[in-house]
């Protein structure tokens, strides 16, 4: 007889996920999935209340760079909350409202993930180990038809981990 899976949950008052009625993110086992994450001001949101809540407050909001830094600090605060830490980050997903957008996220991606160590120069791929607390993820950028639910909205972002349970990980202080 096998045993089923718990999972852990992790939730903001964001309005979306009390709207719609999902988790920013879930872990189960030894993997971590953060749900879109934006740069909506979750706390500032008056979601939590009875009353009716605001529009969502967006940080930055012609800002793409800043916006992308505080999906992920967000993000990131979730992989934390549910026993992970940057480093067990393995694949980001950033959805970019406005092609001409897609430098400054790119920025931001890097100011959180960005390699930390200088790959060798030439043409040729390469297969380098890593050490166990070495930050380094694979991304993918895709720009959306449409934009997002809220037009000063520029970025949202995914983000999947994989904690292993055999090294210790400390929790990392998010900028």
């Amino acid at each position: 007889m096998t045993t089923k899976a718990t999972r852990t949950f992790y939730s903001t008052p964001s309005p979306y996920e009390i709207k719609f009625g999902y988790y920013r993110g879930v872990r189960r086992n030894s993997h971590i999935f953060v749900s879109g994450t934006t740069a909506i001001a979750v706390y500032s949101s008056g979601a939590t209340s009875n009353l009716p809540s605001p529009p969502p407050q967006i940080q930055f909001p012609d800002d793409a760079r800043k916006q992308t830094v505080a999906a992920f600090q967000e993000s990131l605060r979730a992989v934390n909350a549910l026993g992970g830490d940057v480093s067990d980050v393995v694949r980001v997903r950033m959805y970019v409202a406005r092609t001409e957008d897609c430098g400054a996220i790119g920025e931001g991606f890097r100011d959180i993930f960005g390699k930390k160590t200088d790959l060798p120069e030439g043409m040729g791929a390469e297969v380098i180990q890593g050490k166990a607390d070495e930050v380094g993820v694979v991304a993918t950028m895709i720009v959306v038809k449409d934009g997002f639910v809220e037009k000063d909205m520029l970025v949202e972002v995914e983000v999947d981990a994989v904690v292993d349970d055999n090294i210790s990980n400390q929790q990392s202080s998010i900028m």
